[in-house]
């Protein structure tokens, strides 16, 4: 298979779109520079609506359950942010 053949069809069925509710983590960390303090997030981005399995809410509350104050990178600020909202499915619209 050629390299033009692979960009031509998606390697997986997408379907119709549904809309999700919320922005996606990695997303708002991603807007942010490391290392940032646990507040400095909430005053930046707190505001912020992420997409959780149970779906969507502000990373403000979520930041609230979260014991740490210092994040040195965004890997370590997601993980605890995950930690707290956990992985899975995340719920669309119509759901």
């Amino acid at each position: 298979m050629s390299d033009e053949d692979e960009e031509a069809e998606p390697a997986v069925s997408l379907g119709e779109r549904t809309p999700v509710e919320g922005a996606p983590l990695a997303r708002v960390s991603s807007r942010l520079a490391w290392p940032k303090e646990k507040s400095e997030i909430d005053r930046l981005e707190g505001d912020a609506v992420i997409r959780t399995p149970d779906g969507p809410r502000e990373l403000s509350t979520v930041l609230e359950s979260v014991d740490e104050t210092y994040f040195q990178r965004h890997q370590e600020f997601e993980g605890h942010v995950r930690d707290v909202i956990g992985t899975g499915p995340v719920p669309t619209a119509d759901e």
